[in-house]
């Protein structure tokens, strides 16, 4: 008598957990979620980060309720691959200095746009010709814009 062969199947990649929308009461209908505490901290330093290495277009963008994987997008441009990859590097060291780290960076070889995944908030940083593209500020133009700050030195 033979040994059946036994086939193995690989496990399944696990989705990155998402922090409960319902903090207060447990009660709360997703339609009066709000973005946790540091969501808004931290699309804010992006924004921050990518103004002071000079991006352009900078907008935060509020997805809450909208989509499950973030509660804000920051968008910005860059000139050039190599100024895509100085902003997107500064974002990620801004923020880690501030203790959040990234948990996906995407795209930094070409520098034609790199998503920059810090769970609740998600970076894009695009070359001109690329953000007009995939138009993601045309995709959620019926979404509510964040006051970018203008004072940054």
């Amino acid at each position: 008598m033979k040994p059946s062969k036994v086939k193995l199947k690989a496990p399944k990649p696990k989705a990155r957990p998402r922090p409960s929308r319902d903090r207060d009461t447990g009660s709360s209908p997703p339609s009066a979620a709000r973005p946790s505490e540091d969501a808004q901290r931290i699309a804010l330093c992006a924004a921050e980060a990518g103004l002071d290495k000079k991006a352009g277009a900078v907008e935060i963008i509020d997805v809450l309720g909208k989509v499950d994987y973030a509660d804000y997008l920051v968008l910005m441009t860059g000139q050039s691959d190599r100024h895509v990859a100085a902003i997107a590097e500064a974002v990620d060291a801004a923020l880690s200095k501030k203790g959040f780290d990234a948990i996906s960076v995407e795209g930094l070889p070409s520098g034609n746009w790199v998503l920059i995944d810090f769970v609740d908030v998600v970076v894009h940083v695009f070359q001109e010709s690329t953000r007009s593209l995939y138009d993601l500020d045309g995709l959620w133009m019926d979404a509510r814009r964040v006051p970018v700050p203008s004072g940054v030195s």
